[in-house]
């Protein structure tokens, strides 16, 4: 069974003569465990297609499964289900509420589903994202990268299925963009994750196991790269 299954997606916005087709008709697989690269020029389709997947922006049609379960199928609270336990989702914005300090902010996915805080996971990611020191501190105490970190740290928080990154360094400058990228690759080896990265970035992309480009919402070249030391 593959483990994400993309079927004959199709996305369009707008009515009658002001539609546009964001994607048109895109089908591929991705293996479990896989670090995969979606590039493409500005308006592409990308950044939909990620949002298709990540379950926050419902496809006009086809399918996309995961680990054999239909994303899209069930009610409204069981996507969002989906979308807090199997989804780790990383903007190219933190997104993190200000009133909260670094570990109220990363644990906060946990305490929207109502379930207990691992201590030993929470504790573990501090340590991956050098954010032990700052657990306390709120986000406007944080650097940019700092901020990034936190939103990392909060995404991989429920262990989920696989980690998707829109343009996860284009608000950093290149040496937090570059510490990004580590911590991101060093997050999906250890843990094991699904990675799906959209960037502009051709340096960031040329470090995937697979590049993937697409245009005018269609997927135009899809290769696999040499397994790298």
């Amino acid at each position: 069974m593959e483990f994400l299954k993309i079927q004959d997606l199709c996305k369009v916005y707008g009515k009658d003569g002001n539609q546009v087709t964001a994607l048109d008709h895109v089908s591929l697989t991705i293996e479990k465990g896989e670090f995969t690269a979606v590039i493409g020029s500005s308006g592409s389709g990308k950044s939909t297609l990620l949002h298709a997947i990540a379950g926050v922006d419902k496809p006009t049609s086809g399918k996309i499964f995961l680990e054999g379960q239909d994303v899209y199928a069930g009610s409204n609270e069981k996507l969002a289900i989906f979308r807090r336990r199997q989804v780790g989702l990383i903007y190219q914005f933190h997104n993190l509420i200000p009133t909260l300090n670094v570990e109220e902010n990363i644990t906060l996915p946990i305490l929207m589903d109502r379930r207990q805080v691992n201590e030993e996971r929470l504790n573990d990611l501090l340590d991956l994202l050098g954010l032990q020191e700052r657990r306390r501190h709120l986000p406007n105490q944080l650097s940019g990268g700092q901020q990034q970190r936190v939103a990392i740290g909060r995404a991989l928080m429920n262990a989920p299925a696989v980690m998707l990154a829109d343009e996860p360094t284009g608000s950093l400058d290149s040496r937090n963009g570059q510490e990004i990228i580590r911590l991101l690759k060093e997050s999906h080896t250890k843990y094991h994750q699904t990675l799906i990265i959209v960037t502009h970035d051709e340096n960031i992309a040329l470090q995937a196991d697979r590049i993937i480009t697409i245009s005018d919402g269609k997927v135009v070249r899809d290769v696999r790269q040499e397994a790298r030391a």
